[in-house]
């Protein structure tokens, strides 16, 4: 799949807008289907699911907001653009996870400390048909926002795909406790809840984590400065690379590096090397939105 390259930043705005409407859409209707199915087959399980589902609907939102933001061109107080906003944006939808999954858990584990299955209602038909429409659907929709995540670059877009992953294994959990309780074993439910809350809160350390990598200025994985340094030594004139460092800013990355070369070569001759790596590392890394590189003479020249 076509990749959207750094210099055509605008075009990663429709892209997410147009995956984020779709799942959007989705998720209001999976809602709503979670909940009534809830209510009417007696699920607290699936009540739990619908939550969590809603909690996807403020997410989408979020997201939707947070990428619009970070397209800002750059300004005269945000000299280096805006992209952070896109992991503001996971950073508060990982706070929305913690607090759906710790509210869920907390009702499923009062319920199991209670022990008071007998007078809970067995969980109908419905709701395990519920269960399975939205496993199917939630992995789907996770497929489909991993696969534009990856196109875009976009951060925020791929922690709404983790999401709709988190709430496709919360949906799972709750089809083993719906089926669980129709089998005569009615503390399967409440303890479907507690797993359901456990992989919510696995999804919002997930993304909080990456969000706040990419906030504190964390450098590339060695592989891909690995490549990058590969990429550099493949320019004509380029002798050697004295320094490498990257560092993630939002989605993209800046690159500020030495490059060796003949110290007897004209100015213009070392300008155009530097030129040609800058122009190198741009386009083979699309998530590259900076390159700084300065010219050292080969030490006999010193």
């Amino acid at each position: 799949m076509k990749r959207v390259g750094k210099n055509d930043p605008q075009a990663m705005l429709p892209v997410v807008m147009r995956v984020s409407a779709v799942t959007l859409a989705g998720n209001i209707l999976l809602m709503v289907m979670k909940l009534l199915a809830g209510l009417l087959g007696h699920s607290g399980a699936m009540l739990s699911d619908a939550v969590h589902t809603a909690s996807d609907v403020f997410s989408t939102l979020i997201v939707m907001v947070g990428v619009r933001l970070s397209q800002k061109a750059a300004d005269a107080e945000h000299p280096y653009g805006h992209e952070r906003m896109e992991c503001a944006a996971a950073i508060l939808l990982a706070g929305i996870l913690v607090l759906t999954g710790l509210g869920l858990g907390w009702n499923g584990l009062n319920t199991l400390i209670a022990g008071d299955f007998e007078s809970l209602e067995t969980p109908g038909a419905l709701a395990l048909g519920a269960a399975i429409v939205s496993i199917l659907a939630k992995e789907g929709m996770y497929r489909y926002t991993r696969r534009h995540a990856l196109r875009v670059n976009s951060t925020a877009l791929m922690a709404d795909a983790w999401h709709h992953r988190s709430d496709a294994l919360s949906s799972i959990g709750a089809l083993i406790g719906v089926g669980g309780s129709m089998l005569g074993l009615p503390f399967m439910d409440a303890a479907a809840s507690v797993v359901i809350s456990l992989c919510i809160l696995k999804a919002a350390w997930d993304i909080g984590r990456d969000a706040l990598d990419k906030m504190v200025d964390r450098a590339c994985d060695q592989q891909t400065e690995a490549q990058m340094r590969a990429c550099a030594l493949a320019q004509p004139g380029v002798l050697d690379i004295d320094l490498l460092h990257t560092r993630m800013f939002g989605s993209r990355v800046y690159v500020e590096m030495e490059i060796r070369a003949d110290g007897s070569m004209p100015l213009r001759q070392a300008h155009a090397i530097a030129e040609a790596v800058h122009l190198a590392l741009e386009t083979e890394f699309p998530q590259v939105k900076h390159v700084m590189v300065h010219v050292n003479p080969t030490e006999e020249d010193t």
